[in-house]
Formats: C-alpha cells, sequence, structure tokens
C-alpha cells in the first residue's frame, strides 16, 4: 500500500495537468494563476498519528535498554516497593520480600495522538513546482502497563489474587525535517492542489520513561551503566538513547489562495521513517506514519509589509 501510495504521487508530480497545452498559450500571454511564486515562510500545525511499533521501547521488557526488573529488584527501591503493595493491601506477608515479586505479563505498548508544530519556507517557479524545507516538532507519550505478581503464586490480594497492575509510560521529543519536491495544479477560483514528495530526517530524545506502581511512581532510566541501582551505586549522567532516523514522505493539500498574501492548506502526509534507539531496534526501525495538518504560507513575505 505504501509503494503504491509514493508511486501516485509521483506519477502526479512527474504528469502534466490534462489541459497543459492550453496552459502553455496561457501562460505566452499571461503568468498562471497560482497563488505562491518565490519566497515564503510557512508556519504548519497538525496532528501526528505515530506507530505503535516504536512504542515497544517503553514496554520495559528484559532485553530492552530500560528494564523494570532493574528497578523492582534494586536494593535501592525493591524494599519500598514491597513495603508500599503491603501498605495498601495489594499483598500480604505471604510475598516474604521485593525478590519474590515476579512480572507475569507485559502488556502492549501505544503511542498517543499527539500534535505537530513546524516552521518551514519554500520557492515556488511559475511553472507551478517548487521546493519546501521544513522543521517540525513533536512531543510523543507511549503507555502501557504490565502485572506484578509473585515466585510462589500466594499472597496476592487483587485482580483474582493472581496479579497487581502497574502502569508504564515513555515520553520523547522528536525533530523532524522534511526536503521535497512540490508541484502545484490549479483547481479553479482560487483553489489550487498540491503534491509533495521529499525526504525526512528525524532525532529522537527519549526525556523520560518510568513506571506506577501502588500508586508511586520510578524511573527506569539506565543511569547506571546497565547495573541495578544499590545502595552507595554511583549514577551517570543520561546519555540520550534517541537516535537519528531517516525516511521518506508523500503529501496531498488543497490550497485555498488568499490574495496577495499566500494560501492556505489543508493536507495529509504520508511518512515511512525510521525512530531509532539505542542497543533496541536500530536495524529494523522503519515504520508507517502519519500526520493531518493546517499550514499557512505567507507568500513572497506581502504579510510582513502590509
Amino acid at each position: 500500500l505504501k509503494r503504491l501510495f509514493f508511486l501516485l504521487l509521483a506519477l502526479t508530480l512527474l504528469a502534466p495537468p490534462a489541459d497543459a497545452q492550453g496552459y502553455r498559450k496561457q501562460k505566452s500571454h499571461a503568468s498562471p494563476a497560482l497563488g505562491l511564486n518565490g519566497l515564503s515562510v510557512s508556519v504548519d500545525a497538525g496532528l501526528l498519528v505515530p506507530n505503535n511499533k516504536q512504542a515497544e521501547f517503553y514496554s520495559g521488557r528484559e532485553h530492552n535498554p530500560n528494564t523494570v526488573y532493574r528497578v523492582l529488584h534494586s536494593n535501592s527501591y525493591g524494599n519500598e516497593i514491597w513495603q508500599n503493595l503491603y501498605t495498601q493491601g495489594l499483598i500480604t506477608d505471604a510475598v516474604p520480600n521485593y525478590s519474590a515479586l515476579t512480572i507475569e505479563e507485559y502488556g502492549t505498548m501505544t503511542n498517543r495522538l499527539t500534535y505537530q508544530i513546524g516552521l518551514g519556507i519554500r520557492y515556488d517557479y511559475p511553472s507551478g513546482w517548487g521546493w519546501i524545507l521544513r522543521f517540525d516538532y513533536a512531543r510523543i507519550q507511549a503507555s502501557g502497563a504490565f502485572n506484578i505478581s509473585s515466585n510462589n503464586d500466594q499472597g496476592i490480594l487483587s485482580d483474582r489474587g493472581r496479579y497487581v497492575q502497574c502502569g508504564i509510560f515513555g515520553i520523547e521529543n522528536r525533530i523532524f525535517i522534511d526536503l521535497a519536491l512540490s508541484r502545484r495544479f490549479p483547481l479553479g477560483s482560487n483553489l489550487e492542489l498540491e503534491t509533495d514528495l521529499g525526504f525526512n530526517l528525524n532525532n529522537t530524545k527519549v526525556k523520560e520513561h518510568k513506571m506506577e506502581i501502588a500508586g508511586q511512581y520510578y524511573s527506569i532510566l539506565d543511569v547506571w551503566d546497565q547495573n541495578g541501582p544499590y545502595a552507595g551505586s554511583a549514577s551517570y549522567d543520561y546519555i540520550n538513547q534517541g537516535m537519528i532516523g531517516i525516511g521518506a514522505f508523500a503529501t496531498l493539500a488543497l490550497s485555498r489562495i488568499i490574495s496577495g498574501y499566500g494560501s492556505v492548506d489543508l493536507g495529509y502526509s504520508f511518512y515511512y521513517n525510521q525512530t531509532r534507539y539505542r542497543a533496541f531496534n536500530e536495524s529494523d526501525a522503519f515504520a508507517p506514519n502519519h500526520t493531518i495538518f493546517l499550514r499557512f504560507n505567507l507568500g513572497n513575505f506581502k504579510f510582513f509589509n502590509n
């Protein structure tokens, strides 16, 4: 499906409009009725639908960079977690200590629908061709759950006596840089159709990774160099676990021309790009992502001159 989408956009970019001959005749007498011509600045805002594949980075599973067990079975936090569970009546003393706590099941992680905002510049030619350079920002939150049980199947007082359900969350910032070739087609009075096809570069920065057990939150970001935290253990400066990714995208937008100022675009972009994390998915990072946006193009900076 994604290959078909990119193929159709490429053909749209390369194919001349049906009235190309009449258009060339018109061009010999007057400038084409395109809303943007020359250098413009753009501002966009929209919704990002991130793929859930990357959210698994935050599941806390064993062999991930940040694990639940590293904190749950640590000398620094294990006793506190056990005590909170016991005080709130979620376990009994049949669970003798934190070492008897086990993970029964990890849930599916999901990325929440989020916003995306950005700035860009573009240059449009009288022929309808142009290029776009755009910078966007998004803050993405992942959420899921896991279940705590005991290694002797005793002493758990919630959820049918089998497990205690706990939450797990992650927050990251992503910066997107898009470079694209664009083409605009007149549709009628003050309306145009725009298609873009381009290259995406992105950078991910992991900001938070925490779990919730018995109403208390604990960070599981690895600042212990893959060792478990214990009394007197040294922590290290956090090194961002996100990495730089690449990809491609295609956009289809309907543009409303505002004479003397530029245009307002309502559009959809399909991305097939990487979201990479250290020691997690460096060889399997590609996934589809989607955005729906509203973009304001201020043509030839006339907005600032009026």
